[in-house]
């Protein structure tokens, strides 16, 4: 039986992990419509809680003013490199000169990226709500607690670390950081929402353990992080010749990209063709309505929309809306196979 409050955190779980993953999509509209930098600050927006919305309310300096801005925040950010002994990372955001360069003002990006980060406060809140209410298992499950309290500080880091992606102009490791933050955060969140599930009703009992798929999966999951990484390579290079080229000739981009897309490319068969093995494998150990079964197939119909999604970024030059959803639906397909790797971890650990 399930207690109100335990009730209560479970669901609070489950809307911070949907959040969060709306924080993605955000994210993947402002990189899609170059919006990036439509705000030059952090937390602020030009110095604002609410966007300007004309060139008109902004100082007439403010170009100097948030370069200077970034220059200041950039050489504290190159010390806590040099303190981690990565010196040539730190020469390299110094030496940088295109965070010396300024954003001209565009009232529509400023106010994309101003909603990227109310989209961020509001994973935020939730976050720490669900660290409020996983003391309910202070008797029962402390882990549940110290993982909440744990993705709060990963939260907080992460907000950081979003401030120095704006201020190094979009860095590109720090990008790919930024990124791989995001599954951190939502690893952690669909762990204590799985865990807190499972606490709540009688062990699954399958007919054998099934080692096999639990490696397997873990293997898929491992080819996912490396396949986002990539793609969040080729989504830097072809920024880099978006610009170069001032956002014309959109068919060529991607021939310009270079090897980091073809790995991207011939990893995604390898991604397709381990996902229906892993669907075999789970149709083979589960049917009805079980819980790996639905998620495997979710699993599928999440990389159909993926597939589909790169397909028009390569073959149609780059439509926004795909952008957008291949960047949501990586990650949802890295959340399911996570998912799944947790249900199948949980029931093989019982026998009939």
């Amino acid at each position: 039986m399930v207690s109100r409050s335990e009730q209560r955190f479970i669901n609070i779980n489950l809307i911070t992990i949907i959040v969060t993953l709306l924080v993605i999509l955000a994210g993947g509209i402002v990189r899609s419509t170059g919006s990036g930098m439509g705000c030059p600050d952090w937390p602020k927006c030009f110095d604002r809680y609410i966007p300007p919305t004309d060139v008109s309310q902004l100082p007439a300096n403010y170009k100097e003013k948030y370069v200077a801005g970034r220059l200041k925040k950039n050489e504290k950010f190159a010390k806590y490199l040099e303190s981690m002994g990565k010196v040539a990372l730190a020469d390299s955001i110094r030496h940088d000169k295109s965070i010396t360069i300024p954003e001209e003002f565009n009232p529509v990006k400023t106010w994309t990226e101003y909603l990227n980060r109310l989209a961020g406060v509001a994973a935020g809140i939730f976050l720490f709500l669900t660290a409020v209410y996983s003391f309910t298992y202070r008797k029962t499950a402390k882990r549940i607690i110290a993982l909440s309290i744990l993705n709060l500080f990963v939260v907080g880091y992460q907000g950081w670390l979003g401030s120095i992606v704006v201020s190094t102009n979009l860095t590109q490791w720090v990008v790919t950081v930024h990124m791989l933050l995001a599954l951190v955060i939502l690893a952690i969140s669909i762990y204590t929402y799985n865990y807190a599930k499972q606490l709540s009703k009688a062990p699954s009992v399958i007919m054998y353990r099934i080692l096999w798929l639990k490696g397997f999966l873990f293997f898929t999951l491992v080819i996912s992080i490396v396949q986002i990484v990539l793609g969040t390579d080729v989504r830097e290079a072809v920024d880099v010749i978006a610009k170069e080229l001032a956002y014309g000739s959109k068919s060529t981009w991607l021939s310009k990209v270079g090897s980091v897309f073809s790995y991207h490319r011939d990893l995604a068969i390898l991604v397709v063709v381990t996902n229906a093995i892993v669907y075999k494998m789970v149709i083979d150990r589960f049917s009805g309505k079980a819980a790996p079964l639905l998620t495997a197939r979710f699993i599928l119909i999440t990389l159909l929309v993926q597939l589909l999604s790169g397909f028009a970024l390569a073959y149609i030059a780059f439509p926004p809306a795909a952008q957008a959803l291949h960047i949501l639906f990586s990650t949802l397909l890295f959340s399911l196979q996570f998912y799944l790797y947790l249900l199948v971890y949980r029931t093989s650990t019982y026998k009939q």
